[in-house]
């Protein structure tokens, strides 16, 4: 699942316009696939108008003086690497999949039927193991994959453009965590004693949402608005559902109240989106911070992040849980401190520093929030 399947830290990647790349080959297509392998190194595409688009950022973080640890997390600043099992790690970004292990944790805990026994831990660990590191590695790899082109202005130095990494065995890794994924969806189904399989369904669509994603011709990124919206489902709401369908049953209630808090997730992808200006505007993306300039865009964003937790604080009081708002709104006080500290002064500059800070506070509310659901 596209989360269950897939960013909040480092989640979103650039984007590119239809119309303004060079197709070169998709991964769903039924074209023959040549076995020989290929090396890619991709060059920044041209315009509609046949101007050639500058890689403004070759150098954003130069490969030699990169980080090994960075380069196995899958986030900038990354070391060069040869070795193809720590490149296709880094692929599969293993930093944006703690939040879709944690909506696993929150959904089992929202159950109110996890208990500390060996069965129930290994259903969770199995549900986490497809949350992460195969349906989210699956979604990441695709992202890359589709966002080659755009990268190579970006960040030329990622593995795909870079050509340190075929063309074949991106599109073998694709295929071969979302089976894995789905595989174990249907496990975990059989193993819960589903009578209809709701969590291999989830695993499917947050499959196909990550590829509407990612891929032409729908491409929900190039939409600011949806496309981050889709990726904040896709990190909250799916793997809370899976969590809670392999322990307990999904209510109306809850779905409503994961899918709000999504626009949170709405607001953490747009922290994303502000590394990316430069080739968004060059290929015409409409990202937020392109479409409404990058004052208004950090506006948007800590606005998102703190409105929907706020209201959802006032969903827990309404409903009688008032120690419960009361925790949530005191784990949103120090979020607000880290973002006039950090991402309001320079979104770009100190962007990691922000979600190191302020997110494990919002997903301590998560937690929250599911307890208080629970009960």
């Amino acid at each position: 699942m596209a989360s269950v399947l897939n960013t909040v830290p480092s989640l979103r990647l650039s984007n590119f316009n239809n119309t303004n790349r060079v197709r070169i080959r998709q991964v769903f297509t039924p074209s023959p696939v040549s076995f020989t392998r290929r090396r890619l190194t991709i060059r920044a595409t041209e315009t509609d108008a046949n101007e050639a688009v500058k890689p403004g950022a070759p150098d954003k973080a130069p490969a030699a003086a990169g980080s090994s640890f960075n380069q196995l997390l899958g986030i900038k600043g990354a070391a060069e690497e040869t070795n193809i099992w720590k490149i296709r790690l880094q692929l599969t970004k293993p930093v944006t999949w703690p939040p879709l292990v944690w909506g696993v944790v929150c959904g089992a805990a929202a159950s109110g039927n996890f208990h500390w026994n060996v069965e129930d831990v290994a259903k969770s660990i199995v549900c986490m193991m497809m949350s992460g590191p195969f349906l989210t590695g699956y979604t990441q790899t695709l992202n890359d994959w589709y966002d080659r082109e755009i990268d190579a202005i970006n960040e030329p130095y990622r593995p795909i453009p870079s050509g340190a990494i075929s063309e074949n065995e991106v599109i073998t890794q694709i295929w071969l965590l979302l089976l894995g994924g789905l595989g174990l969806a249907g496990l975990l189904d059989v193993w819960a004693g589903h009578d209809f399989p709701i969590i291999f369904y989830l695993a499917l669509g947050g499959s196909l949402l990550s590829y509407i994603y990612s891929a032409p011709p729908l491409k929900l990124k190039q939409n600011g608005w949806i496309g981050n919206f889709a990726l904040g489902a896709s990190y909250i709401s799916l793997p809370w559902w899976a969590g809670q369908a392999l322990f307990g049953t999904l209510t109306p209630d809850i779905i409503v109240l994961t899918t709000l808090y999504s626009i949170a997730g709405l607001g953490i992808a747009i922290v994303n989106d502000f590394k990316s200006i430069e080739g968004d505007r060059e290929l015409g993306l409409q990202s937020l911070p392109v479409a409404f300039g990058e004052e208004t865009a950090k506006w948007i964003c800590v606005g998102a992040i703190d409105i929907t937790q706020i209201s959802v604080a006032g969903y827990l009081l309404g409903a009688g849980k008032p120690y419960y708002a009361l925790a949530l709104l005191a784990l949103i006080i120090p979020q607000v401190i880290f973002q006039f500290q950090y991402f309001l002064k320079d979104p770009v500059k100190y962007d990691v520093k922000y979600q190191a800070s302020a997110q494990p506070f919002l997903v301590l509310g998560l937690l929250v929030t599911a307890l208080a659901t629970s009960h």
